[in-house]
C-alpha cells in the first residue's frame, strides 16, 4: 500500500489558561489530547464530534493556524515542521481550506473575481493569467463570468460557498481541509455544494479532511470517518462499517440523534441518547474521556486512557468494555 498523502500522529495541542497567578503549574485547555490519523490520495476522511471536541483545532493545526504541542504531522512523506520558509510557502499551495462561513471567508470590499484571484497574487502569478485562471475556476464551481465583478452581498449563501471553493482550488492544491464547509447553509443548498465537491474530487483527484458535526452530511461524502470527544478519536471506521455497527457508546448516541426513516428501524429500539454535560476539559480524568457520560463504564475507566485497537480491519476503537467484549481483554484486566 502507498504511503500516505498525510499523517498526524499523537497530535496535542494544549492552550495555557491565564490565572493571574505568579507561581505554581498554569492550567491548560486540552484542545487536541493525542489524536492520530492519515488521510489517502483520492479520499475523504470525515471528522465528526460534538461543538468543543477538537475537530476544528485539529484542522487548524494542520494548516499551521494553531500551535502544534506535541505530535507529528506529515504531508507527502515530509515533516512539516521541518520545512523551511520557501518549502512551507510551497505547502500552502497544495494544502487549502474552505471555512464555515463565506461571509466572513471572503472581503466584502473585494469583487468575487478579486477574492478569487488573491492567492494566484500572493504566489506571483501574472494579471493575464490570473484574469483566465479565475474565469476557468469560475466555470469549475457552477458561476457565470459574468459574475466576478460582483461583490459578496450580491450573490446567495450557496454562491458565495462556491466562490471560497473556487479560491481553494486557484493553486491547484492536492488536499483540501472542509471544515463545516456547508453547515450554514439549507438543506437543499447544502446537498447541492457536497455533490459539487464529489464532482471536483473526481475530476481533479482532490483529497478532503471533511470537518463536521453532522453524521448524516458525513455519511454522503466520506470514504471513513474518525469520531472524536474532548480532544481524542474515540472511533474510526470506514462510513458503511461506522453506521452498520457502532461499537463506541459515544458512536452509538451520535447516531442515535441522526434522523431515521423508519422510527421502527432496529437502530431505533437500541438507541442510547447522551446523559449528562460535556467536562470541564481542564479537569480531565486520566482515564477514558468519555467515563462521566458512558453507560458502560467499569471501575477502572476513570484511571486507565484506552489505546486505540483495531478490532476490525480499518476499524479502530478506544474503549475498555468494547475491546473485551470483541477481543477477549482489555487493559483494565491487567490491573490490580
Amino acid at each position: 500500500m502507498s504511503e500516505p498523502l498525510l499523517s498526524v500522529k499523537g497530535l496535542k495541542v494544549h492552550f495555557p489558561v491565564a490565572t493571574g497567578k505568579l507561581f505554581g503549574e498554569k492550567p491548560v485547555v486540552r484542545a487536541v489530547d493525542g489524536v492520530d490519523f492519515t488521510l489517502n490520495k483520492g479520499e475523504t476522511l470525515g471528522i465528526v464530534g460534538e461543538s468543543g471536541c477538537g475537530k476544528s483545532t485539529t484542522g487548524n493545526a494542520i494548516l499551521g493556524l494553531a500551535p502544534v504541542t506535541e505530535g507529528a504531522i506529515h504531508f507527502d512523506g515530509r515533516n512539516v515542521a521541518a520545512l523551511t520558509g520557501r518549502e512551507r510557502q510551497a505547502l500552502w499551495r497544495d494544502l487549502q481550506v474552505v471555512f464555515q462561513d463565506p461571509v466572513s471567508a471572503l472581503d466584502p470590499k473585494r469583487t468575487i473575481g478579486q477574492s478569487i484571484a488573491e492567492p494566484l497574487a500572493i504566489h506571483g502569478v501574472g494579471k493575464a493569467d490570473r484574469r483566465a485562471r479565475v474565469d476557468e475556476l469560475m466555470e469549475l464551481v457552477g458561476l457565470r463570468a459574468g459574475q466576478r465583478d460582483r461583490y459578496p452581498n450580491e450573490l446567495s449563501g450557496g454562491q458565495r460557498q462556491r466562490v471560497v471553493i473556487a479560491r481553494a482550488l486557484a493553486l491547484e492544491p492536492r488536499v483540501v481541509i472542509c471544515d463545516e464547509a456547508v453547515s450554514a447553509l439549507d438543506v437543499s443548498i447544502q446537498s447541492q455544494v457536497l455533490n459539487l465537491l464529489l464532482r471536483l474530487q473526481r475530476d481533479l483527484g482532490l483529497s478532503y479532511l471533511f470537518i463536521s458535526h453532522d453524521l448524516s452530511v458525513v455519511r454522503h461524502i466520506a470514504d471513513r470517518i474518525a469520531v472524536m470527544y474532548l480532544g481524542t478519536v474515540v472511533e474510526e471506521a470506514p462510513t458503511d462499517a461506522l453506521f452498520a455497527r457502532p461499537l463506541h457508546p459515544y458512536t452509538e448516541a451520535l447516531l442515535s440523534a441522526v434522523p431515521i426513516p423508519d422510527p421502527r428501524a432496529e437502530r431505533a429500539k437500541t438507541a442510547r441518547p447522551l446523559q449528562g454535560d460535556v467536562p470541564n476539559p481542564m479537569e480531565m480524568p486520566p482515564g477514558c474521556p468519555f467515563v462521566a457520560r458512558c453507560p458502560l463504564r467499569e471501575a477502572g475507566c476513570d484511571v486507565i486512557r484506552p489505546a486505540p485497537v483495531e478490532v476490525a480491519p480499518g476499524h479502530r476503537l478506544a474503549c475498555h468494555v468494547r475491546e473485551r467484549e470483541i477481543t477477549g481483554a482489555s487493559a483494565l484486566d491487567t490491573t490490580g
